[in-house]
């Protein structure tokens, strides 16, 4: 391996916009479909539900890959895999672009999806390895800044693309960028010495961690739709769901090269500080996911409106994150991190105060707010939980922490939408059966819409669906807001010291 750490690429500059940007394209793909989804569905002829699955399809098969990522970089060397990983990304990027249809679609993100898998694990070990190693922290906030600023340009990109020109752009701008990093990469790097090993493939781990986690992501894209367990389909993918995660938990317990390994929560701060992202993690995805769909559907903005509305959540991360990452080991990061949920938090029970009267800046200064806390959350939770993990176990929590946080953000889509779907109808249901002809309130209604009339039954109708909606996106924001609340108590479970691998100064705390 000591070859391998004196590499130095031809021009550090190129290798580190080219690897960039292939995890700006990945990172970019999780959020800039969020805005279009109503576009979408809209052409493909589907629900905003089974629009939904645009999303979870390719976080599911992303998490599902993230996995794979050591196994194949020890099989076939990283520069290989990364590469590899690029182009297959670009011509799934494609497929989806040329979709007719829904389920081709899905099809299309659920490759996209799982070749994207190890794109970020890639970028961020070759990062480190190209880098000398006092320049490292650099690298590796310049990728976190990527994280970061990607998010922010996926919904503005995404709207005004889908506005512009039509929503299959979103895909085909993966395109160039991807071919683009892809050359730039391999002109760099092709000179970067290669040591690969054959390690035994843990293939029952693997088949039940499809198995269960597929059927799991099934069950809760399908559940609204077939009435949840009033239906054989949802009762036999539950079964089968328990059934195989059982067997994968068991499993990777008592294998020796375990595909997912599961023995790291023996670790107090790996498993708080997990829960913790996770919780986290799942909020932000939720919010960020129903905020542009309710602006579009119930509140008549653009794609791109909506998207500028739900953009400025990315302006205090972007500016804050060099500081986190020098000055946060001065502080307890069970402070920060609490701070980080404080921060979510009220931005949500905020949200919760909205009105169908709310207007354009008051959304954009609360998605500002809560920038706060989205750039106090992934540093203060990663080095949390990588905290008390020996060091030859930390690649190995980085990529679990990494599994089962874009699996959270997966699951969360699913329940968000049913959860926001469901709460609607219910508001809808209860305001219909207290609305009676005899009712002087409803009659005055009626009348101002010109007599009680087919198209005056159908316009109030319409405004019972926009205040459901709105009830409900209230009800979804304060829970929101507990959850964020509960997080916030939970982290201090985390135990000190959290330096210990900062260097002697963080060490004294």
């Amino acid at each position: 391996m000591s070859n391998n750490a004196s590499f130095t690429p031809p021009s550090l500059l190129m290798a580190t916009i080219g690897l960039s940007l292939a995890t700006f394209m990945q990172v970019l793909d999780t959020t800039i479909a969020n805005v279009a989804l109503p576009t979408i569905s809209g052409n493909l002829g589907v629900s905003s539900e089974q629009g939904t699955w645009v999303i979870t399809s390719f976080a599911v098969s992303n998490a599902i890959a993230l996995p794979l990522t050591g196994w194949l970089s020890r099989r076939f060397g990283e520069v290989k895999l990364f590469l590899w990983a690029t182009i297959l990304f670009v011509l799934a990027s494609f497929l989806c672009g040329i979709s007719t249809s829904m389920p081709e679609l899905i099809g299309f993100r659920v490759l996209q999806g799982l070749v994207a898998g190890p794109l970020y694990p890639m970028t961020q070990t070759l990062l480190i390895a190209v880098y000398p190693p006092a320049r490292r922290g650099m690298a590796l906030a310049l990728l976190a800044m990527v994280t970061v600023v990607a998010p922010i340009a996926g919904p503005i990109l995404g709207g005004w693309i889908t506005d512009s020109y039509s929503w299959p752009w979103i895909f085909f701008i993966n395109v160039p960028i991807g071919i683009f990093a892809a050359m730039v990469v391999r002109a760099q790097l092709k000179k970067r010495p290669v040591v690969t090993s054959y390690q035994p493939m843990d293939y029952v781990g693997l088949l039940s961690l499809i198995v269960g986690v597929g059927a799991l992501q099934i069950i809760l894209d399908k559940g609204n739709d077939l009435d949840w367990f009033e239906s054989n389909f949802i009762i036999i993918g539950a079964a089968i769901s328990v059934i195989a995660l059982a067997v994968f938990v068991i499993w990777e317990m008592t294998d020796k090269h375990p595909v997912v390994n599961l023995r790291l929560f023996a670790y107090r701060n790996f498993r708080i500080g997990t829960i913790v992202l996770i919780g986290g993690y799942a909020g932000f995805f939720g919010i960020n996911l129903i905020l542009p769909q309710w602006l579009q559907t119930q509140m008549g903005y653009t794609a791109t409106w909506a998207g500028l509305a739900v953009a400025p959540i990315g302006i205090l991360p972007v500016l804050m994150s060099p500081f986190v990452g020098k000055y946060a080991h001065k502080f307890d990061l069970r402070l920060l991190a609490g701070l980080s949920f404080l921060a979510m938090g009220l931005s949500c029970f905020m949200r919760a105060g909205f009105t169908n009267e709310v207007d354009f800046t008051h959304i954009a200064l609360v998605q500002l707010f809560m920038g706060i806390g989205v750039a106090l959350f992934f540093m203060p939770t990663l080095s949390i939980l990588m905290s008390d993990l020996p060091p030859q176990q930390i690649a190995d929590g980085a990529g679990l922490a990494t599994f089962l946080r874009t699996l959270g953000g997966s699951f969360a889509a699913s329940l968000t939408t049913w959860i926001w779907i469901r709460r609607a109808d219910q508001h809808h249901a209860y305001m219909s059966e207290n609305m009676t002809t005899y009712d002087s309130t409803t009659r005055d209604a009626l009348q101002a819409l010109g007599g009680a009339g087919q198209k005056a039954y159908s316009q109030l109708d319409q405004i019972l669906t926009s205040q459901a909606y709105m009830m409900s996106t209230v009800d979804y924001f304060t829970l929101m807001g507990w959850i964020f609340a509960g997080l916030m108590l939970l982290v201090w479970l985390a135990k000190p010291p959290f330096g210990a691998k900062a260097g002697p100064e963080a060490s004294g705390h």
